[in-house]
């Protein structure tokens, strides 16, 4: 197949991401003709009036999701191509996309690695999976396994590695008012130091005020961290504004300025097996601010950020900051991508 003559669908809500996979496909693929979906009807409305080779689908859209999606598009534009670019990791959902007809299955944080080796094999008729689910088989529609390899049939490793769904190092705490809060931080941050770590905050403005007499007080010479630079405070509201795009936080320019905050702190720990923590309240700002989707998914993010660097995260909710409570739903999600739950 010519790649001049390639129609490629690309389906996701989240525009900047939308924007960057059609700059990636334009650059490698001789610029093909890309057509672009926002939601779940639309995208099959447009599969089967145009019958595109190969559509890249999001899981997590509007008004129809991705699965639903790729159901409906194997009856009515059978010949296309699915291939998932998704932020959800969890077995079962990939699982459950070559199910419902796909061809390849791609985690949207590695897209930047992956996504043009996984769209070559899918139109070269091949079956691709990301790295992270090496060793894993994925039954499709008529039951045959697909085998998660990094190039057509060819399996990654020898073996099957451990790789958990959920990083082990990324805790959540809900907490009751902003004293207890602040105990929960000092806490973590106060035992990090001691191991000889490297601390990154990020807070808002006046819990970072407060967490410092606290860490004195704890016994930490605080200044002498802050001056090693095992001690980075930075201000969540500045934090936010350098990565998030249309309300919701852009996972490239995320993966950057964490990557760049962690490698400047790992240059300062102290020991050979020292590591970097990070505590803070990124999405719980979001959260605060009625941004549910936005805080469920820069906590996604910030779990394949603490598998990729083998960091310590804690994040921190003070419960009087929402008006009403609490949706038991978006808790639920909240509370699935971390390793434990805490409460004070």
């Amino acid at each position: 197949m010519a790649q001049s003559s390639t129609r490629i669908l690309v389906v996701d809500d989240f525009e900047p991401f939308r924007r960057f996979v059609c700059s990636t496909l334009q650059n490698n693929l001789e610029l093909p003709t890309i057509l672009e979906a926002s939601d779940g009807v639309e995208a099959v409305e447009l599969a089967q009036a145009l019958q595109p080779h190969l559509i890249l689908l999001d899981i997590g859209i509007p008004k129809l999701n991705g699965i639903d999606v790729a159901r409906r598009i194997r009856e009515r534009s059978p010949h296309s191509k699915i291939l998932f670019v998704s932020q959800e990791s969890s077995l079962d959902i990939v699982q459950g996309a070559f199910r419902a007809g796909a061809s390849g299955y791609v985690v949207k944080l590695e897209a930047g690695r992956e996504l043009m080796t996984a769209v070559r094999a899918v139109l070269g008729g091949e079956r691709f999976v990301g790295r992270r689910f090496a060793g894993h088989s994925f039954s499709g529609p008529s039951s045959e396994p697909t085998s998660a390899s990094t190039r057509g049939k060819e399996v990654f490793g020898g073996r099957k590695p451990e790789i958990p769904e959920i990083p082990s190092g990324h805790e959540v705490g809900f907490y009751s008012d902003d004293a207890s809060l602040l105990d929960g931080f000092t806490q973590f941050i106060g035992a990090a130091l001691k191991a000889g770590n490297a601390v990154i905050v990020i807070a808002t403005e006046l819990h970072r005020a407060s967490l410092l007499p606290r860490l004195q007080a704890k016994g930490i010479d605080i200044g002498a961290a802050i001056e090693q630079g095992r001690y980075i405070s930075i201000d969540a509201a500045d934090a936010l504004s350098t990565f998030m795009v249309n309300s919701l936080p852009d996972p490239v320019r995320v993966l950057k300025a964490a990557g760049d905050l962690v490698l400047s702190a790992a240059k300062a720990a102290k020991g050979e097996h020292s590591r970097v923590a990070v505590c803070g309240e990124l999405a719980p700002l979001l959260w605060a601010q009625g941004n549910a989707e936005a805080a469920v998914r820069l906590e996604h993010l910030w779990g394949e950020i603490a598998k990729s660097y083998d960091l310590e995260v804690f994040c921190g909710y003070p419960l009087d900051s929402f008006q009403g409570g609490m949706d038991s739903h978006v808790f639920d999600r909240i509370c699935a991508v971390h390793s434990a739950v805490h409460s004070g």
